[in-house]
């Protein structure tokens, strides 16, 4: 009996010796269960812009949820794979194992709702877009957008305040109601700074766009970014504001900064878009994705993930919160100290709803109306901009 009880014994420390190896390999108590999530990239991983800012949200999610992998393909754009669709590149992302599949362009809208249809056992993400909203997308696909808006004011606002000429250019991607929306609201930002904080005329500001035809340049198909911008710079514009996913208009101006002329540029989508750029970059609006996406492959970890539309405000407690808010404004080195100041105030005013940009009176560059006096635009009125406004001038390529 002593024996048995002896050998009992040992057995059991062995037993809980490798228990403990187990605890100890795993990292807790409970070995973390693999979740596998795909994303489609318009633009290259690592664009310094609106690709490599989800990439870097996928990266965050691997950070922050144990046993989530990310398994990612790039350079979804008919220029860099011909022939090849968004539903073929989702077939490749669910034989691999992903169980949530995030598409990251409004370009993607028609593929990805195709691929939701094809595969209904898994979640999908579309951002941008609005079939959750419409109720024209499968159940198992949701829509997620942050109001960049309220960032691209501030773009708008900084330029003004930093401009010697009183002439602004934009440069946008290809034209749809979402760059259309984010356009105006630089050129609101813009306007408000140079009336009401600056107190100059409203018609002595020239705030002018030329859209390139996609979201970065794509050689004979859209117009050169790099040229377009430069053009701007040679006809008197000092501020470019970027609307695009690749850093151009930063790489020009500090061009012509060399050759000494008195320039600045504003990126987009990217936080750290003004890197190897400080003398000549004001700041940038980008998008925070690490926190959404998190919540998102939570959900869908956990079975819990239910159609949303999302449209996310920033968190105006901290527009900058890497933890909380989905949209930013990261200062650049090129921002003057008292301009700083200008925009910090500026930001407080839109958090508070002290000051409300999409107010009317506004008209179309038609002439018609928008907002009547007094009117504050809806929701739905943003989403779908389909004019620009009265006092933007410019070209388009669709």
């Amino acid at each position: 009996m002593l024996k048995t009880a002896t050998a009992r014994l040992k057995m059991n420390r062995v037993l809980a010796a490798a228990a403990l190896m187990i605890l100890i390999f795993s990292g807790s108590s409970f070995a973390a269960k693999p979740f596998a999530f795909g994303l489609l990239l318009v633009g290259p991983y690592n664009d310094h812009g609106w690709s490599q800012a989800h990439f870097d949200a996928g990266k965050y999610v691997e950070k922050k949820i144990p046993g989530s992998r990310m398994i990612y393909i790039d350079k979804v754009n008919p220029a860099d794979r011909p022939g090849v669709t968004v539903p073929q590149l989702v077939d490749d992302l669910v034989s691999k194992g992903a169980r949530l599949v995030i598409a990251n362009s409004d370009d993607m809208s028609d593929g990805i709702l195709e691929a939701a249809k094809r595969h209904p056992a898994i979640q999908f993400l579309h951002v941008s877009g609005d079939g959750a909203l419409t109720k024209k997308a499968p159940k198992n696909l949701s829509n997620v957008m942050g109001r960049m808006e309220y960032t691209k004011m501030m773009a708008g606002f900084v330029a003004a305040l930093t401009s010697k000429t009183g002439k602004i250019a934009y440069l946008g991607p290809l034209v749809n109601d979402e760059t259309r929306r984010l356009a105006v609201s630089c050129f609101l930002g813009a306007r408000y700074a140079w009336v009401n904080v600056l107190h100059r005329k409203a018609e002595d500001l020239r705030f002018d766009t030329s859209f390139i035809g996609f979201w970065f340049n794509i050689p004979g198909v859209t117009s050169d970014p790099t040229q377009v911008a430069s053009a701007f710079f040679d006809s008197g514009y000092d501020v470019v504001i970027s609307g695009i996913d690749t850093p151009e208009a930063c790489s020009v101006a500090r061009q012509k900064r060399l050759a000494k002329k008195n320039v600045f540029a504003i990126p987009y989508d990217y936080k750290n878009a003004c890197d190897g750029a400080g003398d000549v970059c004001l700041g940038v609006p980008y998008f925070n994705w690490g926190p959404s996406y998190v919540d998102f492959v939570s959900k869908a970890s956990g079975g819990s993930l239910k159609q949303t539309w999302q449209w996310l405000a920033p968190d105006f407690k901290d527009i900058n919160n890497p933890e909380k808010s989905p949209v930013g404004f990261a200062k650049g080195p090129a921002l003057s100290p008292e301009n700083a100041k200008k925009l910090d105030r500026f930001i407080a005013e839109l958090g508070s709803g002290k000051v409300s940009l999409f107010k009317g009176p506004l008209y179309f560059d038609d002439g018609s109306v928008f907002l009547k006096p007094g009117e504050t635009a809806t929701d739905k009125q943003i989403w779908y901009m389909k004019k620009f406004l009265k006092g933007m001038g410019g070209k388009l390529k669709k």
